[in-house]
């Protein structure tokens, strides 16, 4: 019999290797099998065949044949994990079939996930008809990336739409990918008005049944067309004709958990793998894309310009949330209807609770964070779940004068039941919608009232269409700058830009900014909608710096029981670095009661830095274990 070499789907660091195994003679790279390890029975991968067993080695028959992958996608996995220094096993995880047997029937995440669209395509403007051209050009071709930018409104979306058609005409299938589950239904819709049936849909809060359902439909060829968020980069279409990136711009692309990849570069390198064409399209580009991929311009918005932006300066206003002009606007849509979305990056009624008396703030005890005060009275905190009555006292003191500091949603959402009953209000935040269906039924919602207004985080300006919104402001445009992270302007920048689309786009809108730096280089240039004047400083200035583009982070994030047990790994690490531009480690916030640090690194090389520090964790992995301490490799992490 044949022997191949096969990875054991196990976590553990200490034994990422492949093992040798007897197969039988159809099993072929790509197999996922059962076998025994380790005293335990699993499942394996597949990677590659050999006449013989290595000397001295007595190999063991697999199992049963479970599931097949395609080779590409093996390829893909074994790259990933040397990319981002995990392991094997846990990149082939991620492109392994979900272990439950399919059901034999549809998902109904399809049916709920999904807002209308329209069935026929759309006359494409000249910009648009260049852009797609490039992109069959490149799909009849050897591949390639480019990055699909315009304005709000400019018809990315037609793009899509139409490169996925281009796709199937030459019997290929495409991968939607968006940001997050919140974009879901209207991208769902959209496909789904356009290919029927031809569509399937996979992301994180589908059942393990669900997923293997569509994983069988994409499989089989049945579903040509996946749409889903980060992990559906990884669904099994063959052969592959495109991959659209939405929203290119979005952090959420980063997977936190090990292997901590990188949606846009794994789809990217499968594109390359497969001669394929990804496109990466968003109105606000990063500096990484703005600077390495070719670019189609679809300029600006194809139902007329951007609406005007209106910056207040908080330091000159008394009102806080809802500054004297933005409650004007909201009292002239309430008398006159018409609907407004506003941003708060914030959860809960106050984010902070200070006693005045002494000075005490209300802090979690497993985590180095205040609490934030939530409508149900109680304090919440938002990394541990932990909650707690927030009492009528001082828990040090026994003062009652007790502050609340600052605003998040709930409060938003019930000042304006106080100032403005007559408009309908909508929240969407994790408090709010915890379920697809709960999204999708607040998202009709606001669609179908004439008179509403949408509050909520992020989500809110995360590339919804909705007609009749002649209103987006942003509360608190500076509650990401003062984060101490290379990237805060970038983000800050998109975030305001993003909400600013989304007022007017089918009749003129208004756009407000509250913030307390209007002067800050964010704003101004959000402001001005002037994304390639606010690219050109922030590529100069991380030129300066060393940062991405320009090279690459890896960041090594440790977490141990005890306050010095991380930092003393991450010091046994940053050594075995030797010649690398090592930085730190340093400490970081203590999180669900566990002390963590990091090390950071500045490299031209990201590939062989984050193998050896992941060739280091595994040579530590005993001693880590024994210590209680964890550690993953974090190559170019979207927050330091």
């Amino acid at each position: 019999m044949p022997y191949a070499s096969v990875y054991p789907l196990v976590s553990s660091r200490a034994v990422a290797r492949p093992f040798t195994y007897e197969v039988p003679p159809e099993v072929g790279k790509g197999a996922v099998v059962s076998l025994r390890f380790a005293g335990a029975k699993r499942r394996g991968v597949v990677v590659g065949l050999e006449e013989s067993p290595p000397e001295g080695v007595k190999a063991a028959p697999v199992g049963d044949v479970v599931d097949e992958l395609p080779e590409p996608l093996v390829d893909l996995a074994l790259w990933l994990a040397d990319y981002y220094g995990s392991t094997p096993a846990r990149a082939l995880e991620l492109v392994a079939p979900p272990k439950r047997k399919a059901r034999g029937e549809r998902p109904q995440p399809a049916e709920r996930d999904s807002l209308g669209g329209e069935a026929e395509p759309a006359q494409l403007s000249e910009s648009q008809a260049r852009a797609l051209a490039r992109i069959v050009e490149a799909l009849d071709g050897d591949g390639g990336n480019v990055l699909l930018h315009g304005a709000t409104g400019s018809g990315k979306t037609e793009v899509y739409l139409q490169a996925c058609a281009a796709a199937i005409e030459r019997g290929k299938g495409a991968i939607v990918l968006v940001p997050e589950i919140a974009l879901a239904p209207q991208s769902v819709g959209r496909l789904r008005a356009r290919f029927g049936d031809r569509v399937a849909v996979l992301h994180s809060s589908l059942t393990e049944a669900e997923r293997r359902d569509e994983r069988v439909r994409i499989a089989s060829g049945a579903a040509r067309i996946v749409v889903g968020a980060r992990s559906a980069v990884f669904a099994p279409v063959a052969p592959l004709g495109v991959i659209c990136v939405d929203e290119e711009h979005d952090a959420s692309y980063k997977q936190e958990a090990d292997p901590r990849y990188d949606a846009r570069t794994v789809a990217a390198k499968r594109a390359a793998l497969e001669d394929a064409v990804a496109i990466f399209g968003t109105a606000t580009p990063r500096p990484e894309s703005w600077e390495r991929l070719e670019r189609l311009e679809l300029g600006g918005r194809l139902a007329g310009p951007l609406p005007p932006v209106r910056v207040i300066d908080l330091r000159r206003e008394a009102g806080y949330p809802l500054s004297a002009p933005l409650l004007a606007e909201l009292g002239a849509l309430e008398q006159n209807g018409g609907k407004a979305i506003l941003l708060l990056n914030r959860r809960g009624v106050a984010p902070a609770v200070h006693c005045r008396t002494c000075g005490l703030t209300r802090r979690c005890p497993n985590c180095d964070v205040a609490l934030v005060l939530h409508a149900d009275g109680r304090l919440h905190c938002h990394h541990c779940s932990l909650v707690e009555p927030m009492g009528d006292a001082c828990p040090e003191c026994g003062s009652p004068e007790l502050a609340r500091i600052g605003a998040g949603t709930q409060r938003l959402e019930q000042e304006l039941a106080e100032k403005v009953p007559g408009l309908e209000r909508i929240r969407l935040d994790a408090d709010a919608v915890r379920r697809p269906a709960e999204l999708t039924a607040a998202l009709r919602r606001f669609a179908e009232t004439d008179r509403a207004v949408l509050v909520g985080t992020q989500m809110v300006a995360k590339g919804h269409h909705f007609a009749g919104v002649s209103l987006a402001a942003v509360v608190d445009a500076d509650t990401g700058l003062g984060m101490p992270d290379f990237r805060a302007e970038e983000r800050t920048f998109q975030l305001v830009t993003q909400l600013a689309g989304r007022s007017g786009r089918d009749a003129p809108g208004r756009v407000i900014v509250q913030t307390f730096q209007p002067d800050s280089r964010p704003i101004v240039n959000a402001a001005r909608h002037d994304v390639t004047r606010f690219l050109a400083e922030e590529l100069e200035r991380r030129r300066e710096l060393g940062y991405p583009p320009f090279r690459h982070l890896v960041r090594v994030v440790a977490d141990g029981r005890e306050a010095g047990d991380a930092m003393q790994l991450l010091g046994e690490i940053g050594a075995g670095l030797d010649g690398a531009d090592v930085l730190g480690p340093a400490p970081l916030l203590r999180l669900r009661g566990r002390h963590r640090a990091q090390l950071l690194v500045k490299t031209d090389r990201v590939r062989p830095v984050a193998s050896r520090a992941a060739q280091l964790l595994a040579a530590a992995a005993p001693a880590m274990s024994r210590a209680g301490v964890r550690a993953t490799v974090d190559v170019d992490p979207q927050a330091l």
